[in-house]
């Protein structure tokens, strides 16, 4: 069923929020709900964030994650930093592959206020300042002109969720059309390699019949098509 994309600087309260989003869902829906993120992965985050390598693996784990557990009933919260708007875009991709809706939640708050927030974190859960400063200045901040972050819902340190909305977001929105190269092709009949060899012929002595009597610049017909060919266009396919 829909996920939650949370999106926001290190130490904005993403994770407050997805526990408020699970709480609200659980009273008031019958649907699962999971949380996917960073603290279930129990990674030492100083450590991860400053190796771009480990950051690409973590990444892609909670990619994996999200994939497995995103189905028709249940409800997915991705709590990461989600600050890479082309990771944003693989999430969209995944859910138009598996059609079902989503929404991004930003958790605005200034440098400022995170670096506040992260020194009264305990000490194993803290970003080094060096670390933290980093991924705010890496920070690609989401758009709702992009479709892949909408719908968009940004919150505030003060600011209540707007359940109604979100809600209306996640049950009574479309998912989004999946990609037709991604969906299954019917398969072709029997005959269809007899019938391709086929055309191919009749195309190939139209050619070959035409260079019998045209000068370049002729226009000729060929077998299934509704326009005209240049005869110098013709014969450089064959060349």
């Amino acid at each position: 069923m829909p996920l939650i994309v949370m999106c926001g600087y290190p130490c904005s309260g993403k994770t407050r929020r997805a526990h408020e989003l699970r709480e609200y869902f659980t009273q008031n829906t019958e649907r699962q709900v999971h949380i996917v993120g960073d603290e279930v992965q129990g990674i030492d985050k100083s450590s991860v964030y400053a190796d771009s390598q480990k950051e690409k693996s973590l990444r892609g784990s909670l990619r994996a994650e999200v994939e497995r557990k995103v189905n028709r009933d249940d409800i997915v919260i991705l709590d990461s930093l989600n600050y890479i708007k082309g990771y944003r875009y693989e999430l969209f991709c995944l859910i138009k592959h598996t059609q079902t809706p989503h929404c991004l939640m930003y958790c605005l708050t200034s440098a400022d206020v995170s670096s506040e927030w992260n020194k009264c974190r305990e000490a194993d859960t803290q970003y080094t300042q060096e670390i933290l400063d980093g991924l705010i200045q890496r920070f690609e901040a989401p758009d709702s002109r992009n479709r892949w972050d909408s719908p968009l819902f940004t919150i505030q340190q003060e600011d209540s969720l707007p359940f109604e909305a979100i809600c209306d977001a996640l049950f009574k929105r479309k998912a989004p059309a999946p990609n037709q190269s991604t969906q299954s092709q019917p398969l072709s009949s029997t005959n269809f390699l007899y019938e391709l060899d086929k055309v191919t012929q009749d195309v190939l002595m139209a050619v070959l019949e035409s260079q019998k009597t045209s000068v370049p610049g002729d226009l000729i017909s060929i077998p299934g098509a509704t326009e005209k060919i240049s005869f110098i266009l013709a014969c450089l396919a064959f060349l």
